[in-house]
């Protein structure tokens, strides 16, 4: 199997959690960028990573970087890279582009440039003028940065936040890529209780559920790149079996999540069937008022609204108010709360023990996070042989 340079990308601030995720999968020649990952592996680590990620959204084949100030060394850069080592003559390859700081800052341009310099590149290995593209899809990209030009091949298609299990979405949904974060930064663990006073459409507590049972995120979608003759039926298959072979389904869960509307329950709900997960997990119409997690020693993860629209901040602030009196109710609890505001900590007992930026989309926010003691350890109760 051949060398690989492959990129995970990822929103800002997830790029260590990611890096983490590669590296748990045996991948350790690991570099850290903003928004993304890079790292080394086979055609094999294509299929698990795409499989396993939580928290990144895409995985990139890095075909070549170099400089490219004119369309002149964009294209001779371009066709001096093997593409019809990944794509068939029958293969689809759209060109998509971005630029940043870069005298080549027409990005239709750019597409362009590098469209007709693979199709030239394709020529001279296949003997041909025209190219169908009614096959596989190989999506390009040429990313410019400082007048470098990356130029990659998407193994991924729909961003790996997709799982499958959400067919419905509440008004401001989180992605399951920030709710697989959330609980990864959480260190929450499946022995432990989980709670959501507003969960909105479960994504946190599907993400943890999946999470403690071990379940591959991508294991209910498919990917482009299934289909690719370089990669092979038979090492996706091979991924998949290790998938299912992994699954760990017979630990209990006790993750259970509130929200004051009554659409976004059934939205919940809806999701955790498709998931596979509707009899672990436990949804209950009501504020946060009267959210009552139950047991000890757990971790409350949420994101609360946000009051983006004129006249919502006032809710807005009642609500981070009584979820600080939850938290504050809550002994042996560590609370996590994902939010823009900068006044959080004002409603809560205490200032936070540690903060983190995180994007929400586009919007900035921090991770308050509040750590309460430890679980007590067991004690080893079998007998000493």
């Amino acid at each position: 199997m051949a060398k690989l340079d492959l990129i995970a990308t990822c929103p800002m601030g997830l790029e260590a959690i990611v890096a983490r995720e590669v590296k748990e999968l045996g991948y350790e020649d690991v570099t850290v960028e903003n928004g993304r990952v890079t790292f080394t592996g086979d055609e094999l680590a294509i299929c698990r990573t795409n499989l396993w990620l939580r928290t990144a959204d895409r995985i990139l084949v890095k075909m070549g970087q170099f400089e490219a100030r004119t369309f002149d060394d964009l294209f001779e850069g371009t066709k001096a890279l093997d593409w019809p080592a990944w794509i068939p003559e029958y293969g689809e390859f759209p060109v998509e582009g971005r630029s940043h700081k870069s005298q080549l800052s027409s990005v239709p341009a750019c597409q362009g440039i590098v469209k007709k310099a693979v199709v030239e590149k394709m020529k001279e290995r296949y003997r041909t003028e025209w190219f169908e593209e009614d096959g596989p899809r190989y999506v390009i990209e040429v990313a410019l940065l400082n007048d470098i030009a990356t130029l990659t091949i998407d193994t991924t298609g729909p961003s790996l936040h997709k799982r499958g299990y959400r067919k419905l979405v509440t008004e401001a949904p989180l992605k399951e890529t920030m709710a697989a974060a959330l609980v990864n930064l959480s260190r929450w663990k499946p022995d432990r209780p989980l709670y959501d006073p507003f969960c909105g459409s479960g994504t946190i507590l599907i993400e943890a559920a999946m999470l403690g049972w071990n379940i591959a995120p991508g294991l209910r979608r498919s990917f482009p790149s299934e289909y690719w003759d370089i990669i092979g039926q038979s090492r996706w298959e091979q991924a998949r079996e290790e998938a299912y072979d992994s699954l760990n389904d017979d630990i209990p869960l006790e993750i259970a999540g509130s929200d004051i509307d009554p659409k976004a329950i059934e939205v919940a709900e809806a999701a955790a069937k498709a998931a596979g997960l509707s009899k672990e997990l436990k949804f209950y119409v009501e504020p946060v008022a009267k959210a009552k997690p139950r047991s000890d020693f757990g971790c409350l993860i949420t994101n609360p609204p946000y009051g983006e629209r004129l006249g919502e901040q006032k809710e807005v602030e009642r609500v981070l108010r009584q979820l600080g009196q939850l938290t504050g109710s809550l002994h042996t609890w560590s609370s996590f709360v994902l939010s823009p505001s900068k006044q959080l900590e004002h409603y809560f007992p205490r200032p936070a023990d540690k903060r983190r930026k995180l994007f929400n989309g586009r919007i900035e926010c921090q991770l308050y996070q509040y750590f309460g003691p430890l679980p007590p350890r067991r004690r080893n109760t079998e007998p000493v042989e």
